[in-house]
């Protein structure tokens, strides 16, 4: 008793992490077996599945009702006898019958031959979950089912499965998760060979009705069809499948406008996950990529971009937006690696500096240059706010040779022995001033050019 209440008490726990997303129970529904609850019998004539067919691969679990290729066909053009369930569902002796059907499409009794001139006869290629319907009662019951591949329906004007030809049950579109479901292989419907859960699709309608639907022959993969809404085979029109299609260039278009291109051009939209991407989401790249040749009804995978905000193309940098030039009053930025020269000027060259930078002297902007060092100099009439060991327009501090602020002696004879202050002849009355020229120790080429890009920008 103990161990079966610890049980218990497992089981509940684990069911209580599902709460919120439960797993949708589907009744697996194989082609050939007799439904148990039909609508009219299956003997009856209407429809005829086809056991022969596996299902194919998909690439995404929900895929709208003109993917190229979602369907197929074949050279069978009575595989549903539309003008037989026609006759049964207008016939007054099924006429509770005929309202229950109608009342799950959504249409009136007398709407009924007119909706099912509408309708095209097409074959399964892919396990497919809808809402299927019994009718017990009189009264039809919804139910999930997962339809086997190669099972007979009909489609309406946007692609959707409307009805099971082989009963005349009414269908309507799966409305669970994909990716949570449970199938039960029951009353006759054994697992069939090929079945995978990776394989089951559901389908949404197309955003427009369509005029034609693009098949594959179910038994002649290479031989395509095309059906005109409507008919039942006898207006068909055949191409040829296997004949190379191009993959379009979809970077940085919507999810909706890719798949409408692949459509357009004879191939399908794949995505990864369970849930298709929003419409709206950007598209950053396919697989194959543009150019790539697929055969019809091939798969296009494609990557949207990801969380908010996130946006497809080149992105901007610094180098695209150049910061604002600093306030006039304001000081310049303190170096990183080299101390201020005369202008206060930062000298630093181990980051990326900005695109351009002010010069106090000119008010104006001046490029900087990341390929070369950043010159030495700048003209001297703005003083710096703090004294450098090097030059400045102020009275240099002691250095190890003190130099005085006199005029040495005349320049004419040759000069004295060091100090070094005095390898250049300073001008008389003050301390020595810095030139336009750069300092020997830096490249000529870092002297700014006086019709560079700092004339376009306006301090």
């Amino acid at each position: 008793m103990h161990r079966i209440a610890v049980l218990a008490v497992f089981a509940v726990l684990l069911s209580g992490c599902d709460q919120g997303n439960p797993l949708t129970v589907v009744k697996a529904v194989a082609a050939g077996v007799p439904t148990l609850a039909p609508f009219f019998d299956e003997g009856s004539g209407i429809g005829k599945d086809t056991t022969t067919v596996r299902s194919q691969a998909v690439r995404g679990s929900l895929q709208q009702g003109d993917t190229p290729g979602l369907y197929g066909g074949s050279k069978q053009p009575t595989i549903c006898d539309v003008a037989k369930l026609e006759r049964f569902l207008t016939d007054p002796v099924n006429h509770k019958k005929a309202q229950a059907w109608a009342d799950v499409l959504n249409i009136d009794t007398d709407g009924i031959p007119e909706y099912l001139d509408r309708l095209t006869p097409v074959l399964l290629r892919h396990d497919t979950l809808v809402k299927n319907h019994d009718y017990k009662k009189e009264k039809a019951v919804p139910y999930n089912s997962l339809l086997q591949a190669g099972i007979a329906i009909l489609v309406d004007e946007q692609g959707l499965p409307a009805v099971k030809c082989s009963c005349g049950n009414p269908l309507r579109p799966f409305e669970g998760d994909t990716g949570r479901i449970s199938v039960q292989f029951e009353d006759g419907n054994k697992k069939w060979a090929g079945y995978e859960r990776k394989s089951v699709v559901a389908v949404k309608p197309a955003p427009r009705k369509l005029e034609r639907i693009a098949l594959v022959d179910v038994h002649e993969p290479a031989r395509g069809i095309e059906r005109p809404v409507g008919t039942s085979g006898e207006k068909d029109a055949t191409f040829n499948a296997k004949k190379p299609r191009v993959v379009p260039e979809l970077a940085g278009a919507t999810f909706a406008q890719a798949r409408r291109e692949l459509i357009d051009a004879g191939l399908a939209a794949g995505y990864a996950g369970q849930g298709a991407p929003p419409d709206g989401a950007r598209v950053t790249a396919t697989d194959p990529p543009a150019g790539s040749e697929l055969a019809f009804g091939q798969y296009v995978m494609l990557t949207v971009a990801g969380g908010k905000g996130s946006t497809s193309g080149g992105g901007t940098g610094p180098t695209t937006t150049p910061p604002p030039p600093p306030p006039s009053s304001g000081s310049p930025t303190p170096p990183t690696s080299k101390p201020p020269s005369s202008s206060g000027k930062p000298g630093g060259t181990s980051s990326a500096p900005p695109s351009a930078s002010a010069s106090p002297s000119s008010g104006k902007p001046k490029p900087r240059e990341s390929s070369s060092p950043p010159p030495s100099s700048t003209p001297p009439d703005s003083p710096s706010p703090s004294p450098s060991p090097q030059k400045s327009s102020s009275p240099p501090p002691p250095t190890s040779a003190p130099v005085t602020s006199s005029a040495p002696p005349p320049p004419q004879p040759p000069p004295p022995p060091p100090p070094p202050s005095t390898s250049s002849a300073p001008t008389t009355g003050g301390p020595p001033t810095v030139t336009s020229q750069p300092a020997a120790s830096e490249p000529a080429s870092s002297e700014p050019a006086t019709g560079g890009p700092s004339a376009t920008v306006a301090a």
